[in-house]
């Protein structure tokens, strides 16, 4: 079976052909909503970071 660079390239030109693109608009929408994630994300972490980080030195009596 021997390979073949051009058929590849135009079995990989039809696949992409098939894909559905997302629009302008929708990929505006999809980072805006990564990047809220994100910083939801961070603070979340670091509020139970700072009350796991008090409850350890609590516990320990560590000032």
């Amino acid at each position: 079976m021997a390979f073949s660079p051009f058929k590849f390239l135009q079995e990989v030109r039809t696949e992409t052909n098939k894909v559905t693109w997302p629009s302008r608009r929708e990929t505006t929408i999809t980072t805006i909503m990564v990047f809220i994630m994100v910083a939801l994300s961070s603070v979340f972490f670091f509020a139970a970071d700072q009350i796991i980080r008090l409850l350890v030195t609590f516990l320990l009596g560590i000032r």
